[in-house]
C-alpha cells in the first residue's frame, strides 16, 4: 500500500482553471489537490504549455479522432505525473538547508505530525547521527495525490461533423472518466453533483477501479455528498457493481464555492452527527454488498478491515474549527478551497481579479443564478465576467457566443441542445417573453432580468489558467468568472503557501479584521437568507407543494439551532467568549426564522412579517 501524506487537509477542485495545475505547485509538499478534467480544450492548451516548459515534445491530439477528449485527459494527467515524479526526485536529493523545498516539506506538516517531530529532532543532531536521520527522512517523503473531479451533471452527448449523435461512451463526462482510467495515475476520482447512473455504470468496464491481486485499488472513487441518505444510496448503487467508495466527501450545501446545492434546511452539524452515529453501519453494509458482488465477478473480496474515509469541506476558517470537526465527528480530513484563491503559489487567479479578491468586502460575495444549470452559484460581484455581462446587456446584446457548449441542455427552441446563457437562447427567449400578452411589463422585466443573469461558465472559469500562464484564448475571450465561497470574505491580501498552511494548522492567523462567526453559524445564516429570498421569489406563484417545502425547511432550521445549543458546551477548544457569542447568535437566528411567517389569503399570496 502506498504511504500517504501526514497532512490533514486537501485542496478541493476550484472551478475549471483555478486548480487545473495545482498538483504541479503543491503535490511535492505532500498536499493533495483536485483537477477538473471536463474542459478538454483547456487541458490541451495547458499540456502544450507545460510540455514546452519542461522540455517535452508536444504532439497535438486532433479533434478528428473520435476519442480525442479521453486521449487529451490521459495525456495531460500523465504529463502531470511525470512532472511530479521529477520534482520528487529533485526534492529528495536536496540538502537540508533553509529555503529548500525539502525543508518546507517537513516544516509545513502539522505540529503534531510524527514526521515533523522527527525532522525537528534531526536538526538538533550532529555528525553521522544527523546524516543517518536525514537519509531516513528522505525515505519517508511522499507526494500529495493528483486527484480529479467530474461534475456528473456535465455529461452532454456529442456530435460528429455531419451532426450525427456519437455513441454514449463519447459523452463529455464518460470521455473524461475513460481518460482518467487510462492514465498512469494512482489516485482518486471525485464525482460531484449527485448520481449519474449512466456514468457510474461505465466504471464497471475499467479495471483500475477493482481490487488487484494485492487487494489494492489503483484508482479510488470519492463521492461528494450533501447528506447521509445520498451517501447510502450512491454507495449501494456502486457496491452492487463491486465498486468500493473509498471516501465520502461531505460538503456544506451553501457555505461552499462554485455551484451550491442547498438542502431543505438540513445543516452541516446535524449531517455530520448522522455520519458519526452510523458510520460503522454504513461501512459494514457497503462492504458486505461490495464483497458479495466481487465474489460473483470472480474477483477477490476486499479485506474485512477496509474502511471508507469521511471528510468535510465548506466554509472552514480557523484551526480551532478544523480540529473540532476532525476530532469530534471522527473525520479523516477536511477540505480548504476558497482561501487558496489568495495563494498564487497554489492556484491560478489572473492579476486583475486577484487584486479585487484581496481587497473585497463581504457584500462582494453573493449567491447568484448565473449558472445555466439552474442551480444556485456562488459569485463575485467584482469579477471581469460580471462586468462583461452587464456591458453586453447595456449594448442590447445579452448572452455569450457559446463556443464550448458543456452546459448546453435546453431544447426549447432547437433540436440540438443549446445553453441558456448563450446569445442565441437569450435572444429567442426575450422575444418570446416580450410577445406574451398575458404578462405585465413588471413581470416581463423580472423574467428577462432572471434570464440575463445567466453567464458563460465554460469560458469564464477556464480563463484564469490561460491568462496567468500567458496562453492566448482560442476565441479571444479574457473575462474571468470566479466562484469563491462566502467564507473568503474573512481573508484579505495575498497569502503565501506556507502562511496559508500555517493558518490551517494554527501557527499563524490570516483572518482579516472583519468579525467572523463560527462556521456553523455562518452556514445557518446563509440558509435563513436563502429561505427568505425563496419566499419572496415565489410570493405570487405559491402552491401546497411549496408551502410544505417551506415548513420542512423551517422545521429543520429549528432542529439545527437546538442541536448547536447542545453542541456548544462540547467545543472545548473554543474560547468562552466565542461560545457565548454563538448562543446569542443562535437565539437571534431562531427569532428571525419564527418571524418568517407565511400567510395564504385568497388569491394565494405570500407576505413576510
Amino acid at each position: 500500500m502506498t504511504p500517504s501524506s501526514e497532512h490533514t487537509f486537501h485542496i478541493p477542485v476550484l472551478g475549471i482553471g483555478y486548480s487545473i495545475d495545482t498538483p504541479i505547485k503543491v503535490a511535492r509538499f505532500g498536499i493533495s489537490s483536485v483537477i477538473s478534467i471536463i474542459h478538454t480544450i483547456v487541458l490541451e492548451q495547458m499540456r502544450e504549455f507545460y510540455c514546452e516548459k519542461y522540455g517535452e515534445e508536444f504532439i497535438k491530439i486532433p479533434k478528428e479522432d473520435i476519442d480525442h477528449r479521453a486521449k487529451i485527459v490521459t495525456a495531460y494527467l500523465d504529463l502531470i505525473k511525470r512532472i511530479l515524479d521529477k520534482q520528487m526526485e529533485e526534492i529528495i536529493k536536496e540538502p537540508f538547508e533553509e529555503g529548500k523545498d525539502i525543508v518546507k516539506y517537513f516544516m509545513m506538516l502539522p505540529d503534531d505530525s510524527a514526521l515533523r517531530q522527527e525532522y525537528i529532532s534531526m536538526t538538533k543532531m550532529s555528525g553521522q547521527e544527523k546524516i543517518d536521520a536525514q537519509n531516513m527522512l528522505r525515505k519517508k517523503i511522499v507526494p500529495g495525490s493528483i486527484d480529479v473531479n467530474i461534475m456528473t451533471k456535465v455529461d452532454n452527448l456529442n456530435y460528429d461533423k455531419k451532426g450525427e449523435t456519437l455513441p454514449v461512451e463519447y459523452s463529455d463526462a464518460t470521455s473524461s472518466l475513460r481518460g482518467y482510467a487510462n492514465s498512469q495515475l494512482s489516485s482518486s476520482i471525485i464525482f460531484s453533483a449527485g448520481m449519474n447512473p449512466r456514468l457510474f455504470s461505465f466504471l464497471e468496464k475499467m479495471e483500475d477501479f477493482f481490487p488487484n491481486e494485492n487487494n489494492e485499488l489503483k484508482k479510488k472513487i470519492i463521492l461528494k455528498v450533501s447528506n447521509y441518505r445520498s451517501a447510502l444510496i450512491q454507495g449501494k448503487f456502486l457496491a452492487k457493481k463491486g465498486l468500493w467508495v473509498s471516501e465520502f466527501r461531505i460538503e456544506s450545501g451553501l457555505n461552499c464555492g462554485g455551484h451550491a446545492f442547498p438542502t431543505d434546511g438540513y445543516l452541516l452539524g446535524p449531517i455530520l452527527e448522522e455520519f458519526k452515529l452510523h458510520r460503522n453501519d454504513l461501512n459494514r453494509e457497503l462492504l458486505s454488498i461490495c464483497n458479495q458482488a466481487l465474489v460473483k465477478l470472480n474477483r477477490s473480496p476486499l479485506p474485512e478491515n477496509t474502511e471508507t474515509r469521511i471528510s468535510v469541506q465548506g466554509g472552514i476558517g480557523t484551526h480551532q474549527e478544523d480540529k473540532f470537526l476532525r476530532e469530534y465527528y471522527q473525520l479523516d480530513a477536511t477540505g480548504w478551497g476558497s482561501p487558496f484563491l489568495l495563494v498564487p503559489e497554489a492556484t491560478n487567479v489572473d492579476d486583475i481579479v486577484l487584486k479585487e479578491l484581496s481587497v473585497a468586502k463581504q457584500d462582494d460575495y453573493y449567491l447568484s443564478y448565473a449558472s445555466p444549470l439552474g442551480v444556485p452559484f456562488n459569485n463575485f460581484r467584482r469579477s471581469t465576467s460580471e462586468e462583461q455581462r452587464l456591458k453586453r446587456i447595456e449594448k442590447n446584446r445579452p448572452g455569450s457566443p457559446c463556443y464550448i457548449k458543456y452546459l448546453a441542455f435546453n431544447t426549447e427552441f432547437t433540436d440540438i441542445p443549446i445553453c441558456t446563457s448563450s446569445r442565441e437562447y437569450q435572444y429567442k427567449k426575450i422575444n418570446q417573453i416580450n410577445a406574451d400578452p398575458s404578462l405585465s411589463e413588471a413581470e416581463k422585466k423580472r423574467m428577462i432580468d432572471e434570464l440575463t443573469e445567466k453567464d458563460c461558465l465554460c469560458e469564464g472559469l477556464a480563463s484564469p489558467a490561460l491568462q496567468k500562464n500567458g496562453i492566448k484564448d482560442l476565441h479571444n475571450l479574457t473575462a474571468t468568472t470566479i466562484c469563491p465561497g462566502p467564507n473568503l470574505a474573512y481573508f484579505s491580501g495575498i497569502i503565501s503557501l506556507e502562511d496559508m498552511i500555517g493558518h490551517i494548522y494554527g501557527r499563524v492567523n490570516k483572518l482579516n479584521d472583519l468579525y467572523r462567526p463560527h462556521v456553523f453559524i455562518n452556514e445557518l445564516k446563509l440558509y435563513v437568507d436563502y429561505l427568505k429570498k425563496d419566499i419572496e421569489k415565489n410570493m405570487f406563484s405559491w402552491n401546497d407543494k411549496h408551502e410544505k417545502y417551506i415548513s420542512t425547511f423551517k422545521e429543520n432550521l429549528f432542529k439545527g439551532v437546538e442541536y448547536y445549543k447542545e453542541l456548544i458546551p462540547k467545543m472545548a477548544n473554543e474560547a468562552d467568549e466565542i461560545k457565548k457569542k454563538m448562543k446569542e447568535e443562535l437565539d437571534a437566528i431562531k427569532t428571525k426564522v419564527y418571524n418568517l411567517n407565511i400567510h395564504f389569503p385568497k388569491p394565494q399570496m405570500v407576505s413576510l412579517v
